[in-house]
């Protein structure tokens, strides 16, 4: 199951939020009180996240730009006033009031969504043709024969390295070919 994270200035509000969200049988990760919490978190990537429900007073670029890297949902909570130019991409918004079959619904859908991306891209993984199943074989071999890594080892290291990077794996091999045969 995906995981949220709640952003709000004031605790009260990231708290009853939370627990509408926990009596509807949605999973929170965390609850943040500071924009830069919420950053370091979707920094560092150690847990799957579906979307991140936030507070129009601590919205920042470099927020969406984090969420937007790895490709997850903003949900804005805000007066609808705030956003009258429009919302940026990947982020959606709930006027307030808030009410709560709204909110769960929201996100909700959000999940869904977020799971359907996920599906897509592990079937095109499933599906890669062999020039390209040939790379990343060539990439592993690679990787075996100069850093004495078993064949599991260099597959989790692409793995790895492809999702840190925010690339899929075929990228992250192309790379490493052309990286480790300068």
């Amino acid at each position: 199951m995906s995981n949220i994270i709640v952003v709000f200035p004031k605790r009260e509000n990231a708290v009853n939020i939370r627990n509408s969200l926990v009596r509807a049988g949605i999973e929170v990760s965390a609850v943040c009180l500071t924009g830069a919490k919420v950053c370091s978190m979707l920094i560092t990537g150690t847990m799957e996240l579906s979307c991140v429900v936030i507070g129009f007073k601590i919205c920042s670029i470099q927020i969406y730009e984090n969420l937007f890297r790895i490709r997850l949902t903003c949900f804005l909570v805000a007066s609808a006033d705030k956003w009258m130019d429009g919302l940026p991409d990947g982020v959606v918004g709930l006027p307030l009031p808030i009410k709560v079959y709204d909110l769960v619904n929201t996100v909700e859908m959000i999940q869904q969504t977020q799971s359907r991306k996920r599906r897509k891209r592990r079937e095109t993984i499933r599906k890669r043709d062999d020039s390209q199943r040939k790379i990343i074989d060539q990439a592993k071999a690679l990787l075996i024969e100069r850093n004495n890594m078993s064949e599991e080892e260099a597959h989790r290291y692409l793995q790895k390295s492809s999702m840190e990077s925010g690339t899929n794996m075929l990228e992250t091999a192309q790379m490493v070919l052309t990286i480790m045969n300068e």
